[in-house]
């Protein structure tokens, strides 16, 4: 793995059962250790990957999780209260209905574990709009920035989130 840029990653994660093994999508496996032909820009071929993607579906617990926009805000404002609240140097964040993104440094390098941390805080903010237990998927992906132009790169395509109905957070809207 890459070090980041002075300590800046974007991190981006998903709600509970939205993001699959088997997704038509395209799908990774975690550390690759499987490969997979396709990601979302090119997803697999129609068909290839339905068993896995039905079995997925039925090993789930519960209903995939998808915010409507109170919920995306609730959990926007949480997760951006907490990762500033533990220290992280926050510069974009967005919320959908199941994915998040964020740009922020993490001095210690700690990304993953600074945002598990706020996604925790977030589950316990959204009981207020009646979801209980699991709303996150399992850990999140934090890919280091490599330098200066990758990161206003990343800001401005988190901040565009906005376009598509996502709730977003910059740094400005700090008082």
């Amino acid at each position: 793995m890459h070090r980041a840029w002075n300590g800046w990653y974007h991190v981006t994660g998903s709600t509970y059962g939205t993001w699959l093994r088997g997704d038509p999508r395209g799908w990774r496996t975690r550390r690759h250790r499987e490969h997979v032909d396709g990601d979302y820009k090119h997803p697999p071929e129609r068909g290839t990957f339905e068993k896995t993607h039905e079995r997925s579906r039925r090993l789930l617990k519960k209903d995939p999780i998808y915010f409507d926009d109170a919920q995306r805000a609730a959990a926007g404002r949480a997760l951006v209260e907490k990762l500033l609240q533990t220290g992280a140097e926050l510069l974009v964040l967005s919320q959908d209905a199941c994915h998040y993104h964020l740009l922020a440094r993490f001095p210690d390098g700690e990304a993953r574990r600074r945002v598990g941390v706020a996604k925790k805080h977030a589950s316990h903010v959204l009981r207020t709009y009646g979801l209980e237990g699991r709303v996150w998927a399992r850990r999140c992906r934090a890919l280091p920035i490599r330098d200066r132009t990758h990161q206003l790169n990343t800001f401005h395509y988190i901040e565009n989130h906005k376009t598509n109905g996502a709730w977003v957070w910059t740094f400005r809207d700090v008082s």
